[in-house]
């Protein structure tokens, strides 16, 4: 999955518009232009898209999260220069404010089993041993699970 692909979930997810999206970005002390959102959200065919930065989307999730949940006191969190879909699964599980329990449901609602040892894989440090690699399948399902729990009909 591409990241430009991650933010058009997300915002057509949550209904969000140009405004919403640049006030996002904002709340994670970050100025952008209604051109790169637009850019951003062109399909990759568009000669106009811009391919968007894993730092870019970082700092867009932390953004997600400062709307979500409120923002934390003290400085703002760095963006991840790299972001893995682990790291993504993992901002937008914040965002939600979801338990183990609610990710199983949202992944269930998607048609996709998986095991809450399994999901606990994909969020332990890359080093650990029980470690997992999330791949584009299981954030394509998570995606779609949040947009049918969360997509106004």
């Amino acid at each position: 999955m591409t990241n430009n692909d991650i933010l058009r979930r997300i915002r057509y997810t949550f209904d969000f518009n140009d405004a919403k999206m640049i006030a996002i970005f904002a709340l994670a002390d970050y100025q952008v232009t209604r051109e790169q959102i637009s850019d951003w959200l062109k399909k990759e065919e568009d000669e106009a898209s811009q391919s968007l930065s894993d730092m870019h989307l970082a700092i867009f999730l932390n953004g997600l999260i400062n709307e979500k949940r409120g923002k934390k006191d003290g400085p703002q969190h760095e963006p991840e220069k790299r972001l893995s879909n682990n790291i993504i699964f993992m901002k937008l599980k914040i965002a939600l404010n979801l338990q183990a329990e609610d990710v199983l449901k949202i992944m269930d609602m998607a048609g996709f089993q998986l095991s809450k040892h399994e999901l606990s894989a994909f969020f332990r440090k890359s080093g650990h041993k029980h470690y997992r690699e999330c791949k584009d399948q299981i954030l394509r399902n998570f995606l779609k699970g949040i947009q049918l729990k969360y997509r106004e009909a």
